[in-house]
């Protein structure tokens, strides 16, 4: 039987595409904007001598009874190792510093020092901080809301008499702020205040100011306690208290 074989149809053409319609620049572009403002804030104390002992580090956490709603944590002050720490993430080196030195502290610790630090009202090259929560609340994962109040007593050894010197410091901040915040901040302040001159060992205000560390922070090492000092003009050690042997 003969086979017979479609003849298959001619190509047909494609359909022509038409051409793009030009397209006109807007008279007016349309954005989208964002934007991100960090707030931060705090307060502090005058200073209120405190005379030296062996007990005299020991009673920091004693001066915030009845004002914490969290656990004291002390944080002393840091090694020179830790001596370019900063929290600024704009500063990698300096920022991973900062993260080595507190990374086993709270949360709530953590971030009362990058309030108090961002705005130079602890200084760790001298101070030892007694810290909690003072206000407010605590988000899932353990920092405080942006309201809430973080702080305590800040300490450091004054270097003409070996006298402690003790304020009250309290800070608050982060993505927004409360308008009662601020007043509720005073208060607590002021109880702060009030929990130091009852202290043992007040024996009142003072004018003295913090100390400044030197700019070559090539300081000794404790031959009490192990610090290393980072403030090459002191003659205490920031950690005990101790007079620093010099050569």
């Amino acid at each position: 039987m003969p086979l017979f074989k479609r003849r298959s149809e001619p190509d047909q053409p494609a359909p022509a595409q038409p051409a793009p319609a030009p397209v006109g620049l807007p008279e007016e572009v349309v954005a989208q904007e964002y934007q991100l403002k960090l707030y931060y804030a705090g307060k502090s104390t005058e200073g209120v001598r405190l005379k030296a002992g062996p007990r005299a580090l020991a009673e920091l956490p004693a001066m915030l009874t009845g004002l914490t709603k969290s656990d004291v944590e002390v944080v002393d002050p840091l090694e020179l190792e830790y001596a370019q720490a900063v929290p600024q993430i704009a500063r990698p080196s300096e920022a991973m510093q900062w993260l080595n030195a507190h990374h086993h502290l709270s949360p709530i610790t953590r971030h009362a020092l990058v309030v108090l630090e961002s705005i130079d009202a602890v200084d760790l090259a001298f101070d030892t901080f007694a810290c909690a929560l003072l206000d407010g609340e605590i988000d899932t994962s353990g920092y405080p809301e942006y309201n809430a109040i973080i702080g305590g007593v800040a300490s450091h050894w004054d270097e003409a008499t070996g006298d402690m010197i003790v304020r009250g410091v309290v800070g608050w901040g982060g993505r927004g702020v409360r308008g009662d915040t601020d007043r509720i901040g005073s208060r607590i302040l002021g109880g702060i205040l009030t929990n130091i001159l009852a202290n043992q060992y007040a024996m009142g205000l003072t004018a003295v100011d913090r100390p400044v560390p030197a700019a070559g922070r090539g300081g000794l090492v404790c031959a009490h306690c192990g610090f290393a000092s980072g403030h090459e003009r002191a003659f205490y050690c920031p950690k005990c208290g101790m007079r620093l042997l010099r050569g």
